[in-house]
C-alpha cells in the first residue's frame, strides 16, 4: 500500500500529516533539552550539596569515627552519582538534540521540495487545462459562425433576387468559415490530446512518485524518532552500572559504620587517666580541725567537679587568653592523652629515620659502584648528601630517644618496630647500620653496576596527577588521598583500573584511575 495510489487525491491530508510529524519531532527535540537541563541543574544542586557538608582538614578528628568517615564516603559516592547525571545530559545532547536537529532541517527541506513539486505539475496541469478550454471555445464560436454563413448562402442561392456574384459571395464566405472551423476543431483535438496525455502523466506517474517520495520522507522520519526514543531510555541503562556502584558504595559506606569501635575510639581520644576524686572526710569540729592528710592532697584530682561542668564554657570562651602554651613532652596533657601524643610523635620521628636509613643506604651502595667504575660518577660527589644524611640520622636519633624517654615515665610501650630501629642504632656505637650486603662481600657487583644499583635505586615517578575525588582507601594495597591533592604516577594503568601514585609524605599505593587527572 502506498500514498501514491492510494491517497492520490489527498494532497491536502498528506501536506498537514507530513507538517504534524515534523513538529512532532521538533516537539521532542524541546522535551529533551528541558529534560538535558534538568539533569544538569540537578547534578549541579548534587554537588553543591555534598560539597556543603563535606568536612575540611579542621574536621580531621572526626574521621576518626566510622560514622563520620562512613558520612564522608558518602558523600563522595553522591559526588560520582551527579556526575552520572551529568553524562546523562551530555549524551542526550549529542545522541539526540544534536542529532534530531540535523535530520529534522534536512526533511523539512526534502519535504518543501516534494511539495513544490508537486504544486508545478499541478500548474503546469492547469496550464494545459487553460489552453484546451481556450481552443474549444474558439472551435464552438468558428463553428457556430460557419454554421451561419452556410445558412446565409443556401438563402442567398433560393433567393431569385439574389445576383450570381451575390450567391457566390455568400459560398466563398461560407467556405471560409468553414474552413476556419475546421482549423479550430484540429486544434482542439490537439489540446484535448495533449491534456489527456498529461492529466495520465499528472495522476499515474508524477503525484504518485511525490507522494511516494513524502510517504518514503515520513517513515524515515518516524524511524528515526524512533531511535531517538530509544536513546532516552538507553542513556540511563548505560550509566546505572555505575550509578548501582556509588548506590552499592553508600551502602558499603553504611556496613562499615561500628558502634562499638567508635564508642572505643572516643575514649582513646579523650580519656585523662585521672582518678575522680576521694571521698571527703568527716571534719569534726567538737574535736579539733583535723588537717587534711598529705596522701589525700597528693592523690586529688586536677578536674574538680565544678571544672567538669564548666569545662565547655571555659574551652569557648573568648577571655580565656591566659592558657600556658603547649609543652614539648606534652606534660600539659592528661596522663592517657599526654602518652597517646607520645606514641604518636615516636612513630613519626621513627617512620622519618627509616626514611633517612634507606636514604644513607642507597647513597652508600652508590659510592662503592663510583669507587669500583669511576667512569660511571665520581664518589666525592655524593659527600655532602651522604654528610647531610648522618646529620639528619644522627638529629632523629636524638629526637627518637628523647621522646622515648618521656614515653617510658608516662607508661607507654614501644612497638617491635621502633624498638628494633632504636637497637640498630645503638649497638652499632653511633654508626649507621646498613641492611644487606656489605661493600666487603665478594660478588655483590660482579653482575655489574646497572643490575645491582637499579634494584635498590629509588623509583623515578612517571608523571605527576592531581586527585578529582576523595578516596578512603582502607582495602589492602591502596592508599586514602584528597581533593585537589597533588600525587605522583610511580605506575599507570594496566588496563585493571587501578594506578600506583606516591603522596607527598612518601606514602605509596593504589587509587582507581578514574579518579585522577594526569597533568
Amino acid at each position: 500500500m502506498t500514498w501514491g495510489t492510494d491517497l492520490w487525491d489527498q494532497y491536502d491530508n498528506i501536506d498537514k500529516h507530513t507538517l504534524s510529524g515534523l513538529d512532532l519531532m521538533d516537539r521532542y527535540m524541546k522535551f529533551v533539552k528541558e529534560r538535558t537541563e534538568i539533569e544538569q541543574n540537578y547534578a549541579k544542586q548534587l554537588r553543591s550539596l555534598t560539597k556543603k557538608y563535606r568536612r575540611g582538614s579542621k574536621d580531621e578528628a572526626e574521621f576518626k569515627f566510622t560514622n563520620h568517615q562512613a558520612f564522608q564516603d558518602i558523600l563522595t559516592e553522591l559526588n560520582d552519582y551527579a556526575g552520572q547525571r551529568e553524562v546523562v545530559a551530555e549524551n542526550m545532547t549529542v545522541n539526540i538534540c544534536v542529532e534530531l536537529t540535523k535530520i529534522l532541517h534536512e526533511l523539512k527541506q526534502e519535504r518543501k521540495s516534494h511539495l513544490s513539486d508537486a504544486k508545478k505539475a499541478q500548474q503546469n496541469l492547469e496550464s494545459t487545462f487553460k489552453q484546451l478550454e481556450s481552443s474549444k471555445k474558439r472551435f464552438e464560436k468558428e463553428w457556430k459562425e460557419a454554421e451561419k454563413a452556410n445558412q446565409q448562402a443556401e438563402r442567398a442561392e433560393q433567393d431569385s433576387s439574389s445576383t450570381k456574384a451575390d450567391v457566390d459571395k455568400a459560398k466563398q464566405h461560407a467556405h471560409m468559415r468553414t474552413h476556419a472551423a475546421d482549423e479550430c476543431k484540429n486544434d482542439y483535438a490537439a489540446q484535448l490530446q495533449k491534456y489527456n496525455k498529461e492529466q495520465n502523466q499528472f495522476y499515474y506517474t508524477e503525484i504518485p512518485n511525490i507522494f511516494n517520495n513524502l510517504q518514503d520522507l515520513d517513515e524515515r522520519r518516524i524511524r528515526k524518532l524512533s531511535e531517538a526514543y530509544a536513546h532516552f531510555a538507553d542513556t540511563e541503562k548505560q550509566v546505572m552500572p555505575i550509578i548501582t556502584k556509588c548506590l552499592d558504595g553508600i551502602n558499603m559506606a553504611s556496613s562499615r559504620t561500628n558502634e562499638k569501635q567508635d564508642s572505643q575510639a572516643f575514649i582513646e581520644q579523650h580519656k585523662s587517666g585521672l582518678v575522680p576524686p576521694a571521698e571527703v572526710e568527716f571534719e569534726d569540729y567538737s574535736q579539733g580541725i583535723k588537717a587534711a592528710s598529705s596522701e589525700n592532697t597528693l592523690n586529688m584530682p586536677k578536674v574538680r567537679i565544678k571544672d567538669f561542668f564548666n569545662k565547655r564554657k571555659h574551652k569557648n570562651s573568648r577571655e580565656d587568653k591566659s592558657t600556658p602554651p603547649a609543652a614539648e613532652d606534652f606534660s600539659h596533657l592528661p596522663p592517657e592523652q599526654r602518652k597517646k601524643r607520645l606514641q604518636q610523635k615516636v612513630d613519626d620521628i621513627a617512620k622519618d629515620l627509616q626514611k633517612e636509613m634507606d636514604q644513607s643506604e642507597a647513597l652508600e651502595k652508590m659510592r662503592g659502584v663510583y669507587e669500583k667504575n669511576s667512569a660511571l660518577g665520581d664518589p666525592s660527589s655524593l659527600e655532602p648528601q651522604i654528610h647531610q644524611t648522618a646529620q639528619n640520622v644522627g638529629r632523629l636519633k636524638g629526637e627518637l630517644a628523647k621522646y622515648e624517654t618521656w614515653l617510658n615515665e608516662a607508661g607507654g610501650v614501644l612497638d617491635n618496630i621502633n624498638s628494633q630501629i632504636n637497637n640498630n642504632l645503638n649497638s652499632s656505637a653511633g654508626s649507621i647500620v646498613i641492611a644487606g650486603p656489605t661493600l666487603q662481600d665478594p660478588g655483590v657487583y660482579e653482575d655489574g653496576f646497572y643490575e645491582e644499583f637499579d634494584d635498590d635505586e629509588p623509583e623515578v615517578p612517571l608523571g605527576q596527577c592531581f586527585a578529582l575525588y576523595h578516596f578512603d582507601g582502607t582495602s589492602d594495597g591502596t592508599i586514602c588521598m584528597q581533593e585537589g591533592e597533588q600525587l605522583s604516577v610511580m605506575e599507570s594503568d594496566q588496563g585493571d583500573g587501578w594506578m600506583r601514585v606516591r603522596r607527598s609524605n612518601g606514602d605509596e599505593g593504589y587509587v582507581p584511575a578514574s579518579y585522577i587527572n594526569m597533568n
